[in-house]
């Protein structure tokens, strides 16, 4: 079973996707202010690639900042490419 997890401390945050228990990756963020949260890294461990769990965590945030009414600014890569790619969740794109 495939869990999503969200940690936060102060500024910085991070999404956490779980495989049966196992830690399979992660997106880490910083808010910039309160209106916005900057996506700085996603990295999903090499056992788990090629399951789409990247995307997942992308998603999870997206969800995340429509339910606080927030913007995300994508700086890491993966991020940025899945916001490139997929303009149904460009509402939320700062």
């Amino acid at each position: 079973m495939v869990k999503i997890e969200r940690e936060e401390d102060q500024r910085k945050g991070r999404f956490v996707i779980y495989d049966d228990g196992e830690f399979a990756g992660e997106m880490t963020y910083t808010w910039a202010g309160t209106t916005k949260f900057i996506i700085d890294h996603t990295g999903i461990e090499e056992a788990f690639g090629g399951k789409g769990y990247g995307k997942m965590l992308v998603m999870e945030a997206v969800a995340f900042a429509r339910d606080k009414g927030v913007k995300i600014l994508p700086l890491c890569p993966f991020s940025k490419a899945e916001f490139d790619k997929n303009s149904s969740i460009a509402d939320v794109r700062f």
